[in-house]
């Protein structure tokens, strides 16, 4: 499998493949190459519809030369331990991230956001995640902004009176009661334009079914998170040791055949 940087042939390829409408691993698999560089690349220069393969081998170049000339720093590692390949880490994290942007977050935010999930701490300061991500304090000031505006991710201090950035289980959970207060404003829009537009005409009923289709699956999203969050992230209670199935006095317990 080739490695090193994308050639603008490879690029125009991919170009090629997008306005044929093929997936991103059936160019890279055209390329020799993992779908994540494929993945990358794309997002990396405008998205799918966007793409140009001469206009990103230019931008590529450019942002060659500034990394030349920009003073070196020291990125933290990709999460070692436990076996890991840092390799193979860093691959998956950039996969992860282009998930995200796909999804509508901007490309530093999708990769603070992968950097909290990977890391075991759980938590991470600002200084950390410009080293780690190789990006200016200033982007990681509006990426981690934003992420807390959606409800993402949570600040906390530590001992050092540092601010640091914390993922849990309940970010989620937390994160679908924010869009669904944005939804409940959209369904309050839509049905003032009921009354703006008359009751019974054509557009207020176009409007009153979008009210009524977001207030309805905005209600469900809410009603499963809040099961999902009972459900699996509440620790069962401990039923003693004469009530456990295969504790003690579990033989004693169970009726005679």
């Amino acid at each position: 499998m080739p490695g090193g940087r994308l050639t603008q042939q490879e690029r125009r390829r991919i170009e090629q493949g997008l306005a044929e409408g093929l997936a991103y691993a059936e160019i890279a698999r055209g390329l020799d190459r993992p779908t994540s560089t494929v993945t990358r690349e794309v997002t990396r220069n405008g998205g799918p519809s966007s793409y140009r393969g001469d206009l990103a081998h230019r931008a590529a170049g450019q942002r060659a030369r500034r990394r030349g000339k920009a003073a070196p720093r020291t990125a933290e590692p990709a999460p070692a331990g436990h076996g890991r390949d840092p390799g193979r880490v860093r691959e998956y994290e950039e996969a992860f991230a282009a998930v995200f942007t796909h999804q509508g977050l901007p490309r530093t935010a999708s990769r603070v956001l992968v950097s909290l999930y990977t890391t075991d701490a759980g938590s991470i300061t600002a200084a950390e995640l410009a080293g780690r991500l190789q990006v200016s304090p200033a982007s990681v000031s509006k990426a981690v902004s934003f992420l807390e505006e959606q409800g993402l991710i949570r600040r906390e201090r530590d001992g050092r009176r540092r601010d640091r950035y914390v993922v849990d289980d309940d970010v989620w959970y937390q994160s679908m009661l924010a869009n669904a207060r944005a939804e409940a404003r959209l369904v309050e829009t839509a049905r003032r334009g009921v009354h703006v537009l008359g009751a019974g005409t054509p557009a207020a009923v176009r409007l009153e079914n979008i009210a009524r289709f977001v207030e309805f699956v905005s209600e469900s999203i809410v009603r499963a998170a809040e099961q999902a969050r009972e459900v699996l992230y509440t620790a069962p209670r401990d039923p003693g040791p004469d009530r456990t199935p295969d504790g003690p006095g579990a033989e004693a317990a169970r009726p005679p055949a």
